[in-house]
């Protein structure tokens, strides 16, 4: 079963998600609106993110939605 991580740093303001365990040799891109990739170097998988200024109770994120299964064809 996977497991997800998250951690949060109130004095940075930054929380950060692995779904996958951190690497020694990983790479970060930056999306856009304090929302960065985290990438394994070698494979280019994605393996976390990080949210800059991020508050709980902010309005930029109000809750977390954890969908299971393959998304629905379009």
């Amino acid at each position: 079963m996977a497991q997800v991580k998250i951690y949060y740093e109130p004095e940075l303001e930054l929380l950060t998600v692995f779904w996958q365990s951190p690497r020694k040799q990983q790479i970060v891109t930056e999306l856009g609106d304090g929302v960065l990739l985290i990438k394994d170097e070698e494979t280019g998988e994605p393996i976390g993110m990080e949210l800059l200024s991020y508050r709980p109770k902010d309005d930029c994120l109000d809750s977390v939605s954890v969908e299971m299964g393959h998304p629905a064809s379009v």
